[in-house]
């Protein structure tokens, strides 16, 4: 079974949020994800600024295998990119929790509580990893 960290959420497409602050989150694929996807070689990420959409593709990570999409987990602004993933983006296989992060998201407090409650907790997701 694949690690899956207590203190986070989960998306259905295998993606973990962290809260980081009052209104800000950083996002990253889960160990599941990084394994299925086999050697990452190229992970394309937004800029910073730019607005994702929920349930909206907002990037790519492309591996050995397959290039999969990023799915924003929450509607928000950009606030940071993972530069390191350019150079090394093998780190979404070897850190997926930590080095591996893609983005820092920010959006305004009352939102994010409300999208929060709409992601999966650590046992929901592990159920919908072991159907």
């Amino acid at each position: 079974m694949s690690d899956i960290p207590t203190d986070l959420y989960y998306t259905a497409e295998h993606e973990w949020v962290l809260r980081t602050g009052d209104d800000t989150v950083r996002v990253g694929i889960t160990d599941y994800a990084q394994s299925a996807l086999g050697d990452v070689v190229f992970v394309q990420l937004p800029d910073v600024g730019a607005d994702v959409t929920a349930g909206e593709s907002f990037g790519e990570v492309e591996s050995t295998k397959s290039v999969s999409d990023l799915y924003a987990p929450l509607t928000a602004k950009v606030v940071a990119v993972n530069g390191d993933l350019e150079g090394t983006p093998e780190l979404v296989n070897s850190d997926p929790y930590g080095r591996g992060w893609l983005v820092d998201l920010q959006l305004d407090a009352a939102a994010l509580a409300n999208g929060l409650t709409g992601l999966l907790d650590p046992d929901g997701y592990r159920a919908a990893v072991t159907e």
